[in-house]
């Protein structure tokens, strides 16, 4: 992809989370009014859902625009891991907000109130359209960014928690029994805890520079030691850079009867890497078997 048109395609990705988050902060702020009126703690529930959500938007929305930065004298990386931070924050608060949640429901049970179904149903089918549609909006540009990515599976992950709130709305109003909203609000406690929990491996995993999950040191140490000039290599290391690249860096032990053809190894080395494993962020440092590195073993 050239980069105007990558860059074409983040500023518009950037427009439909600003979109989307204008629209989910103003649905929060109705839910949790909402709630509070009809003493509903679902629809409160779904209200902080929303909010944590549109919170996570804003979030993305911000990390998105770092991103674009070019790398300086203090980032020679540049800012594109902000966006990895920026889940790091969303996911930690969710599992908050799920946790609080849950007690909030333990309490409900213990201390039933009355609430108005009517409301919960009324509010419940506004934020399972507004869920749907902001899942429209980003469903394109999901499909080239992990971060929209995660920011659509969190409107859906909402969808289902407003569909939630609508159905128990309507058994209040049928049955009458009060308790559904609690059972409710604990469910959807759950959900966003698990949700949260589930990414959250993966996001410390980039940020303590792990290995990609789809890519094994062992074979790519082997297939760098196959090229007939390489007499070996150590001091090998992986990691993602961000969400999308991946880098690497090795020392390679060469014959020494190669030695005038060391940018040619090199070259064909890099190649490998980038066609096979597709990683382009290549750092590898020539060595001879007469003058090892210290510590070559590692």
């Amino acid at each position: 992809m050239h980069r105007p048109q990558a860059d074409s395609n983040r500023e518009w990705d950037a427009r439909r989370l600003g979109w989307a988050l204008a629209v989910n902060g103003l649905l929060s702020l109705v839910q949790l009014a909402g709630g509070w009126w009809a003493n509903s703690l679902a629809l409160i529930a779904d209200a902080l859902h929303n909010g944590a959500d549109a919170a996570a938007l804003a979030i993305a929305f911000y990390a998105l625009r770092l991103a674009r930065r070019p790398a300086d004298r203090r980032r020679t990386f540049g800012y594109r891991r902000a966006e990895t931070v920026a889940a790091l924050i969303n996911l930690v608060v969710l599992l908050l907000v799920g946790a609080g949640l849950f007690y909030e429901a333990v309490w409900r049970l213990l201390r039933p109130e009355p609430v108005a179904g009517d409301w919960m149903m009324i509010l419940g089918a506004l934020a399972l359209a507004v869920d749907l549609a902001t899942v429209a909006v980003l469903w394109q540009g999901s499909r080239r960014s992990l971060n929209l990515r995660a920011a659509m599976l969190h409107n859906a992950a909402d969808a289902l928690s407003s569909l939630g709130v609508l159905a128990g709305g309507a058994a209040i109003a049928l049955t009458g029994r009060a308790a559904v909203d609690a059972w409710l609000g604990m469910a959807i406690g759950v959900w966003v805890a698990y949700h949260a929990w589930r990414h959250l491996p993966e996001t410390i995993h980039i940020l303590m520079n792990g290995a990609p999950d789809h890519l094994d040191v062992d074979d790519i140490a082997a297939a760098l030691a196959a090229e007939p000039q390489v007499a070996s290599v150590h001091h090998l290391h992986l990691w993602r850079l961000d969400e999308q690249r991946d880098a690497l860096e090795a020392h390679v032990v060469v014959r020494r009867a190669d030695l005038n053809d060391i940018e040619a190894i090199k070259g064909r080395l890099k190649r490998l890497l980038a066609e096979r494993y597709r990683i382009a962020h290549v750092t590898l440092e020539i060595e001879t078997e007469d003058s090892p590195c210290p510590g070559s073993t590692a």
